[in-house]
Order: C-alpha cells, then structure tokens, then sequence
C-alpha cells in the first residue's frame, strides 16, 4: 500500500505561482510512475502532469507554465505552477502507480485526497 497526501493548495491571483506537494509512504518502490491530475467543479479529472524513470509529460494547456519534479529519497513529487489562469482552478490529486501509460487513470494504483486551487481574476 502506498499513502499519497497532497499539500500547497490555495488562492492566488491570475498570473501568480503555487507549488504542491505530494509526499508519499509505504510501499513506494512499485510507484514508477507519478502524476498530477485536477478536476474542476461540473468537469472529469484530467491529466495535468506525470513522471516516469525521470521523463516528464504535460498536459497541452499547461506546457511551458506548470514543472514536475520528484525526489526519490525523500518520496516526494512537486508541481510548480507559474501564470496561473483561472482555467487552472480545481482539485488537484496526486497519483501514483506502476503502468507506463502516464496520462490515463488506470496508470495509477493510488491517489491522494487532493488540494484545492482556486484562481481569482
């Protein structure tokens, strides 16, 4: 079993920065692959961001402003988010898994509770 519990949500004005955190215990070594998908009210969750043996892949709407990072030795993930869009608010969830496929939700095996964002204008 693998716990996710996500950190750093909160309210920020468009064009600001937010940094979340997923820290990760238990059984960790099977978690190859890592993400971050969102969801906004009325919407399904979609990918944002994942990582896999150091490979990184973004969603088309957020290349060039959101960064994924993971640390092993700390089991830990990271989402830097820059130029926040109100487009950009939603629950975001941290997950973890063993398949290849990064931006689908049947890669991940685990997921946390999720931080919210909010984007005012």
């Amino acid at each position: 079993q693998v716990q996710l519990v996500e950190s750093g949500g909160g309210s920020v004005q468009a064009g600001g920065s937010l940094r979340l955190s997923c820290a990760a215990s238990g059984h960790t070594f099977g978690t190859a692959t890592m993400g971050w998908f969102r969801q906004a009210p009325g919407k399904e969750r979609e990918f944002v961001a994942g990582i896999r043996w150091g490979n990184t892949y973004y969603a088309d709407s957020v290349k060039g402003r959101f960064t994924i990072s993971r640390d092993n030795a700390k089991s830990t993930m990271s989402l830097q988010m820059n130029s926040l869009k109100p487009e950009d608010a939603a629950v975001y969830y941290c997950g973890a898994g063993r398949r290849v496929e990064v931006g689908t939700e049947s890669a991940y095996e685990y997921w946390g509770q999720g931080t919210k964002v909010t984007v005012f204008s």
